[in-house]
C-alpha cells in the first residue's frame, strides 16, 4: 500500500511539474502578443487560442499534483475539528460517492471527444489561424487517468489513517515564501540567542 502511495505521488509530481513549464511558454506567447500588438499594431491570429490550449492543458494535467499535496480548495469548517479517523471515513465515502464518478466520467467522455476530434482533425474556432486541438482533448483523457491513480493513492491513505490515526503526507517539495522567510527568521532568532 505503501509503494503504491510513493508510485502514485512520484508520477503526479512528474506530470504536475513537467507540464508547468508551459506557464513559461504562456508567458513568452502573452508578451510577444503585447508587443506586436501594441506597439507595431500587427496583433496575432494564434496568441488567444494558444494561451488558452496551454492554460487548460497545465491546469488539467497538474489536478492529480495537487490532489497528491492536498492543494485543492476544501470546506474545511467542521471537517478540521474532527479527528483524523473520522476525517479518513468522511474522506473515503467521499472519494466512492463524488470523486471516482466524476473522474470516470471525465475519462470516458474525453475519450469519446477526444476520438471524434482526432477522425476530423479539428482546429479552434475562435480564431482564423486553425489552431489545432485534437490534442488537447487527449489531454483530458490523460488527466482523467492520472486522477484516477492518484485518488487510488488517496483512498489508500484514508484507510492508512483510519488504521493508525495519522495521515501520510506527500513529500513536500514546493514551500510558500512566506514560510521559507518564517524558517529562516526563527533559524536567525535562534543562532542569535544560543
Amino acid at each position: 500500500m505503501l509503494s503504491y502511495i510513493r508510485f502514485a505521488d512520484a508520477l503526479s509530481a512528474w506530470f504536475g511539474k513537467s507540464f508547468a513549464w508551459l506557464i513559461i511558454f504562456m508567458a513568452v506567447g502573452t508578451g510577444y502578443e503585447v508587443v506586436v500588438r501594441y506597439l507595431f499594431n500587427n496583433p496575432t491570429v494564434w496568441a488567444l487560442d494558444v494561451s488558452f490550449i496551454m492554460y487548460g492543458t497545465l491546469f488539467m494535467m497538474g489536478g492529480a499534483y495537487t490532489l497528491s499535496r492536498g492543494g485543492h480548495v476544501r470546506g474545511d469548517f467542521l471537517y478540521r475539528l474532527w479527528s483524523t479517523r473520522w476525517q479518513a471515513r468522511v474522506d473515503l465515502v467521499l472519494y466512492f460517492v463524488f470523486f471516482f464518478p466524476g473522474v470516470l466520467a471525465l475519462i470516458l467522455a474525453g475519450w469519446k471527444y477526444a476520438d471524434r476530434s482526432w477522425q476530423y482533425g479539428e482546429v479552434s474556432v475562435n480564431s482564423p489561424a486553425g489552431i489545432p486541438i485534437y490534442q488537447f482533448k487527449t489531454a483530458m483523457v490523460a488527466a482523467g487517468i492520472l486522477l484516477f491513480i492518484q485518488g487510488i493513492a488517496e483512498v489508500m491513505r484514508c484507510i492508512h489513517c483510519i488504521r493508525t490515526g495519522v495521515w501520510l503526507k506527500a513529500d513536500e517539495d514546493v514551500f510558500e515564501t512566506e514560510d521559507l522567510l518564517m524558517q529562516k527568521a526563527a533559524e536567525a532568532e535562534k543562532d542569535a540567542h544560543p
